[in-house]
């Protein structure tokens, strides 16, 4: 009883059954309603919102002209639209009266044109069927209206003063002159549960007295023929209309049914304003339809969640509640549903008190399962299949925690037994921290150190592996142990201090040798920390850490420069001839990504080796990777995307001109600055030149998802890989989800290999035919299906830019040709290539990160993103490699 009255998780498992029952239904919904978007692509062919009130009076003929049977229009129309020029041409009217008439009939034929709510009011007059939309703000009244209901509003309003609907305490009327000529005017308020979610649509909203019908109880008997005096109310039980008997709550509110959708099919078929008025929809598809006209598009329709959608429009909400009135689909919450509730209460109540203490415990489980699931099973089957709303959540939640609670008791008897076990364990976790610690596997040891209870023996365990991390300059880590510590206790010996030190060494970069190397940190009085440099450059912070190396962000003093150093301890990984093959290795890498200048790549400016580390520094990019616009909600405009991908495609045109395979292309290796439009191709740090008198095999390198048919094959790779891969990231940033998944990485491997990729319009079927094509032309099977450069898969993609009427994407410049420049600085081998402009401004930036790692300056260590990776369509955590 407690957790019910205290919290709300009682009501959100039982509003989630319902919202999940409700909706496995096999109502169908009506066939007379039909939907008229004002979507995004109405917005970008029309203009900006709101439109000028001309346009929705040339649908509302259209619709007349049709015959359609009732026309809803919920935009509002609560301010006169009047054009600027408006009230000067009467002034003009007004004064030359009688004077010309030539040149009065152009006055009135002005007016006209400019007055698009005398427009709109004579359009809807003249069809005659067509309901506008009121608001009202609810609450108890204090005493009388600021403003009384219009003549307009009042013609569709009911007497009604038996609180039989919700109060309210202002209006939002449309202006009479459109109120006037509309055939009704319903409210458009919604009623939202505590969850934000809106299950129940109040039938009536009454302004003192009046009560006026929701837009879609007045769409429903205006289709029926009927008028507002024809809506009977029966107090605390139902609203009539005609023959259909709507049963409501004692506020006039019903549970409408939520119908679902059947695959990728909407339950309601949902046309675009701008392909209607264009014509590229016959209206006479409306006859004798009812017609509902509303925003869905971003920014305009603000969505809201309903059973069975996340993000339902106002519109859609209005159909399906039209439907369940036409149709007679209710949800019913019967009378007597709190008289079963209270008898399934007592009855768990009874079990618990009397008979559960007497069981065994697997007799005891076995009777509380079948006991929870009737409880669940019979509410979501009466929901299901009958649409009667029995809330028995509650009673189940009960029996759950009662079983819980006494199975506990009943073997504290054993707590005795299990806090020697738990001792034995710490005991096992600090000694196994011990060895290895002695074995140097310091942060396997910091995480057994941490099972175990705070406690002297442990601090000193503890303030010795810190050190230990100290004298492996991994200071960020013994930050870690000390902040550990310190919460247990931080007057342990020098512990402030050293916290304090190790606080202030992880803000900064150790490169090379000891503390004397002139590359090394050098610690100054009062703590202060003097920044190294490696080459000519000035190393301002550690960005991140990958596989083989670390990130870190640097200066080039002479011409302030930010730039970003990929660095790697070759000496500490290799030595011998593997340490001459890293070398050569590294320096081939730099050569590679070097020789490619090209305005969508980004810049390598030099690279050397120093104070035994091998480093490249490269062009440091502001913006984000493209991962997070792979996810359902928070997609790129279709134009968008097409424009991003048609410059990757250009830019790896260009990488393969100079015989370079990328390898890895994918959302995390596509930098993109929205404000600018810049789109950048990232590390190239795994392409191999693939010239003839190289090897013949290919080497399967990558990220799983992404990759092509032959490189998972293990075969030779070309550019037409890298497009395959193109492909994969196109059709992912389109639809939000990658074309292959599977449980396993053996199961993706087969999936790519030998299954066609789903076709993109099953999943976005609103997108053209003539994108699915080129979608499906990249992911071909075999490279010689695909296309055979990125310029011809750009200029595809531009079409298609065209088609959806979306500003056409920056074609590349020629990009300069690469040529040496002095390296500068001191190092015992360094590499120089041209730079472009300097970055200035080096906040908010994703820089490339040692071995396809990706760091962002907003991430911090131990958050979704640093270091991160893919996810890959595979189980596992985000910002984990499968």
């Amino acid at each position: 009883m407690v957790l019910y009255k205290s919290t709300d998780i009682i009501d959100t498992l039982e509003r989630r059954l319902y919202d999940h029952a409700s909706t496995q239904t096999s109502r169908q919904p009506s066939d007379r309603i039909a939907i008229i978007a004002i979507d995004d692509q109405s917005i970008a062919n029309i203009g900006r919102w709101p439109w000028p009130r001309d346009v929705h009076a040339e649908l509302i003929d259209k619709l007349a002209a049709a015959k359609a049977k009732t026309v809803v229009h919920t935009a509002f129309f609560f301010e006169p639209q009047t054009d600027r020029g408006l009230a000067h041409i009467r002034k003009i009217k007004e004064a030359l009266g009688e004077a010309s008439p030539a040149a009065t009939q152009l006055i009135v034929e002005a007016e006209q044109a400019l007055d698009t709510d005398a427009k709109l009011a004579a359009s809807i007059q003249k069809a005659g069927n067509v309901l506008v939309p009121s608001v009202f703000r609810l609450g108890e009244p204090q005493g009388k209206p600021d403003k009384p209901l219009s003549a307009a509003v009042l013609k569709s309003a009911i007497d009604e003063n038996e609180a039989f609907s919700l109060p309210s305490v202002s209006a939002q009327q449309p202006i009479d002159l459109i109120g006037n000529a509309a055939a009704g005017i319903g409210h458009l308020n919604l009623d939202s549960d505590r969850d934000g979610t809106v299950r129940r649509d109040p039938l009536l909203v009454n302004y003192y007295g009046k009560a006026v019908p929701s837009m879609a109880l007045l769409a429903a008997a205006k289709s029926l023929n009927l008028s507002p005096a024809d809506i009977k109310l029966n107090v605390g039980d139902s609203v009539q209309i005609g023959k259909l008997r709507v049963k409501t709550d004692e506020a006039a509110r019903v549970l409408p049914q939520f119908y679902r959708g059947t695959g990728d099919k909407q339950p309601f078929a949902i046309d675009s304003f701008y392909d209607v008025i264009s014509g590229k929809i016959p209206a006479s598809k409306y006859a004798d339809k009812i017609v509902l006209v509303g925003a869905t598009a971003t920014g305009v329709g603000d969505p809201t969640p309903v059973p069975g959608n996340p993000a339902a429009t106002p519109v859609e909400m209005m159909a399906h509640v039209t439907s369940s009135i036409l149709s007679e689909h209710f949800i019913v919450q019967p009378s007597w549903s709190v008289l079963a509730g209270l008898g399934a209460f007592l009855l768990v109540a009874a079990y618990i008190i009397a008979l559960l203490p007497r069981l065994s415990a697997g007799m005891a489980g076995a009777v509380t399962a079948a006991l929870f699931l009737l409880l669940v099973g019979a509410e979501y089957g009466l929901l299901s299949s009958a649409s009667l709303w029995i809330p028995l959540v509650y009673p189940a939640t009960l029996l759950l925690i009662g079983h819980v609670a006494l199975t506990t008791k009943r073997f504290l008897v054993t707590e005795a037994g299990k806090q020697k076990s738990d001792e034995e364990s710490a005991e096992t976790n600090r000694m196994m921290g011990l060895a290895l610690q002695g074995q140097g596997q310091l942060d396997m040891a910091f995480d057994r150190f941490r099972r175990v209870p705070m406690g002297d023996e442990v601090m000193a365990n503890m303030y010795n592996l810190a050190l230990d991390f100290e004298r492996k300059r991994q200071f960020n880590k013994a930050q870690a142990v000390y902040e550990h510590m310190a919460a247990f206790n931080p007057k342990y010996k020098d512990l402030q201090s050293k916290l304090n030190r190790a606080k202030n060494l992880s803000e900064t970069v150790i490169l090379g040798g000891g503390g004397a190397h002139p590359g090394g940190t050098m610690l100054l009085d009062g703590g202060a920390v003097e920044k190294p440099m490696l080459g000519r450059y000035q190393v301002e912070k550690e960005l991140g850490k990958g596989a083989m190396g670390i990130v870190y962000q640097g200066r080039d003093p002479k011409i302030g420069r930010v730039v970003a150093i990929k660095t790697m301890a070759l000496a500490q990984e290799f030595d011998g001839d593997e340490l001459a093959d890293a070398r050569e290795r590294f320096f081939r890498e730099a050569e590679t990504a070097g020789r490619l200048q090209h305005q969508n790549i980004v810049t390598i400016f030099d690279a050397g080796e120093e104070h035994d580390l091998a480093y490249i520094a490269m062009e440091f990019l502001k913006g984000r990777d493209l991962a997070d616009h792979c996810r359902d909600g928070n997609l790129l405009p279709a134009p968008k995307v097409l424009s991003i991908v048609a410059r990757v495609a250009e830019a790896l045109a260009y990488a393969h001109r100079q015989n370079v395979v990328h390898r890895d292309i994918k959302p995390a290796n596509i930098m993109y600055e929205p404000e600018a439009d810049v789109v950048k191709v990232t590390d190239f740090g795994i392409a191999r030149i693939t010239d003839s008198s190289k090897t013949k095999t290919g080497l399967v390198l990558g990220t799983p998802s992404f990759m092509s048919p032959e490189q998972i094959a293990g075969k030779k790779v070309d550019g037409r890989s890298d497009l395959y891969s193109l492909g994969v990231m196109l059709y992912q940033m389109l639809t939000g989800v990658l074309p292959f998944r599977g449980d396993s990485m053996a199961e993706l491997m087969y999936k790519i290999a030998n299954e066609e990729a789903p076709d993109l319009k099953v999943v976005r079927p609103q997108l053209p035919e003539r994108l699915a094509q080129v979608v499906a032309r990249a992911l071909a099977k075999k490279p010689d299906l695909r296309y055979a450069d990125g310029e011809e898969f750009a200029r595809d993609l531009r079409e298609v830019i065209a088609i959806l009427g979306g500003a056409p994407a920056p074609a590349a410049a020629s990009p300069a040709a690469a040529a040496p420049a002095p390296a500068g600085g001191e190092g015992d081998k360094t590499v120089a290539f041209r730079a472009p402009a300097p970055v200035a401004d080096a906040e908010k930036t994703v820089v490339m990160g040692a071995d396809n790692a990706f760091v962002t300056s907003q991430r911090q260590p131990g958050e979704p993103g640093y270091d991160a990776g893919e996810n890959d369509g595979l189980p596992g955590q985000a910002g984990q490699e499968p």
